[in-house]
């Protein structure tokens, strides 16, 4: 039986208007995990300032349109809405038009990922390929494995085959 996912919108963390939207075209066939190498955080309270404060450096700092990515993840499995499904992302360069970008808040070369938190990124994947927003054979990469990187942290990237049995 399929869980739900409580989602905190954009509207409930206070996430400032996106410069532009690009839609994409069809559902991602990838899914990108990162981490964001800063403080982990746990729950509404705890993470609303640390996801404001990544969309303003996403967006004055790098020039994005937004925050780069598509979901955040704080450390007790709380999901926040980034750019949301169906948004190309500015997560992996050369990657955004077909993947869907999911940080992790912490710094998992240090932290080891809260089963929290993998618990809400499976119930998140399972839901948006359940509603079509991802495709049902999508393939799931660390973001080392497409660009020069550390991303997502040696811990979290040892737990990435936790979440490739989601299928």
């Amino acid at each position: 039986m399929e869980q739900s996912v409580n989602i905190v919108s954009r509207l409930q963390w206070g996430a400032a208007d996106a410069k532009q939207k690009e839609t994409m075209k069809g559902s991602p066939r990838r899914v990108v995990i990162h981490h964001t190498a800063l403080q982990n955080c746990k729950g509404l309270g705890g993470c609303r300032d640390l996801v404001v404060s990544i969309q303003r450096m996403h967006m004055s700092e790098r020039q994005f349109d937004d925050i780069g990515y598509n979901f955040l993840v704080g450390g007790d499995g709380t999901v926040f809405e980034g750019r949301g499904w169906g948004v190309v992302g500015a997560h992996t360069k050369g990657h955004n038009n077909d993947s869907l970008g999911i940080a992790f808040m912490g710094n998992f070369n240090n932290d080891t990922p809260s089963k929290e938190a993998l618990s809400s990124v499976k119930q998140l994947l399972l839901s948006g390929v359940s509603q079509d927003f991802l495709h049902p054979q999508f393939v799931l990469f660390g973001h080392r494995d497409l660009g020069t990187t550390a991303c997502p942290g040696e811990n979290l990237y040892a737990a990435l085959p936790q979440l490739r049995s989601t299928k």
